[in-house]
């Protein structure tokens, strides 16, 4: 068979003045990968062939591992929105080395957040019904149109990463049409900011208005419970962080520079202050819900927790621990400058936000709220594992093919010149 010369070689396809590891040591890379993912789909595949019953969930936990894993993702995700808030409307310049890979890491949370929800509602097949049959008193209906509509944001703001691809670029259609979306960029940077704010806000609201739930009903600001800001300020206090996280692993992974110190500090400092924010007015909510709300509802603050697994640990654990000392870690600069304790705080940030969104979901489910009931245990099972495992797969594919062939790091060449 004749060789075809005209098409380029592996390294023709990789970011100009760049290296990467050669076909082989990637392709096993990928390997890896694959067969968690494959387990993942296997596992995606026996819930929609025989239903929820292959999971944990009953009717006591209807929310469980995949809403836990959802509402994280999404707020570690929101380095996304946040940044490119910062970036294309507030114009804080040195954010442009980092944007790309946020807008990729919201778009892998924010798709994979889709597609596990796709599991989680039961019947995939009337997943429509939710745009169709909208239910205008409910919030999630706000949900699922704005994530909807700021996933398809992110799709377009990754669109213009693609087309820059070396060999892509060179055709001039596609290079005038790249050009052409990060003109406009601003204005989707806008419109996604405004989506990301208000699904974010009433992810939060919804379990606010839990009056069933005593652990997450809240008081009202105007027509929203506090919560629904709550969701917001955490979700861009932990976002900035979560991205040069997962810069810095990338680049313990490859042995590059992708960021530099700069950049990752500016994301920290920002980070540090809107969870300093945050705080704020989390530790004004609990102490109002532990001295008013609760009191209200017949209830005291002990009654709240149980042994273990719901203990009170989890409040101080997210609100010392995982929240005041980080914040101030990242506000400190001569704490913030040593790289160790920086990335300790960013990891501490984000496993606060974790914790939240976990007692939120099921600590709320597991306390008894009738006068028969007791508490009640939840473990999630393997398919439930299986099929979050597969997210993290389907990012892990997305983030080495982008950082293999298109140019998500503008300052890597400058970085690693020898």
């Amino acid at each position: 068979m004749e060789k075809n010369y005209d098409l380029p070689v592996d390294h023709e396809l990789f970011p100009e003045g760049t290296k990467r590891c050669s076909f082989s040591k990637f392709s096993v890379w990928m390997a890896v990968v694959g067969v968690v993912l494959a387990w993942g789909v296997y596992a995606a595949f026996r819930v929609l062939r025989y239903g929820l019953g292959e999971t944990a969930l009953d009717d006591y936990f209807g929310f469980g591992l995949w809403i836990t894993f959802d509402l994280a993702v999404i707020a570690l995700g929101a380095g996304a929105f946040f940044t490119g808030l910062l970036r294309y409307i507030l114009n804080i310049d040195p954010l442009k080395h980092i944007i790309n890979l946020a807008v990729i890491i919201g778009f892998i949370c924010y798709s994979g957040a889709m597609l596990i929800l796709v599991l989680d509602i039961g019947q995939p097949l009337r997943a429509w019904f939710g745009y169709w049959h909208a239910n205008v008193h409910s919030m999630l209906t706000e949900v699922i149109f704005c994530i909807t509509c700021y996933c398809i944001v992110l799709i377009i703001e990754y669109i213009p990463l693609i087309l820059e691809q070396r060999q892509l670029n060179k055709i001039p259609f596609l290079h005038h049409l790249a050009h052409n979306l990060h003109v406009v960029m601003p204005l989707f940077a806008g419109v996604g900011a405004f989506l990301s704010t208000f699904h974010q806000g009433s992810l939060g609201g919804m379990y606010g208005v839990l009056f069933g739930r005593p652990y997450v009903l809240r008081d009202g600001f105007f027509i929203w419970p506090w919560t629904f800001f709550l969701f917001v300020i955490s979700a861009v206090g932990s976002g900035p962080v979560f991205t040069v996280l997962v810069a810095t692993l990338m680049e313990k992974m490859t042995g590059k520079k992708l960021v530099s110190w700069e950049v990752k500090s500016l994301m920290g400092k920002i980070a540090g202050t809107m969870l300093a924010v945050y705080l704020v007015f989390k530790f004004a909510d609990t102490w109002a819900w532990a001295t008013d709300v609760l009191p209200r509802s017949g209830l005291t603050f002990d009654q709240n927790f149980f042994g273990t697994i719901y203990g009170k640990w989890l409040l101080w654990a997210e609100l010392g621990l995982c929240g005041v000392i980080p914040a101030i870690m990242l506000l400190t600069p001569s704490l913030r400058n040593r790289p160790g304790l920086f990335y300790t705080a960013a990891i501490l940030d984000c496993v606060g936000i974790t914790i939240n969104r976990y007692v939120f979901t099921v600590q709320a489910l597991a306390m008894p709220v009738m006068p028969f009931d007791t508490w009640e245990t939840y473990n999630p099972n393997w398919a439930e594992w299986g099929a979050s495992a597969m997210v993290i797969a389907y990012g892990a594919i997305i983030l080495s093919l982008s950082y293999r062939y298109l140019p998500v790091f503008p300052q890597e060449k400058k970085l690693n010149a020898e």
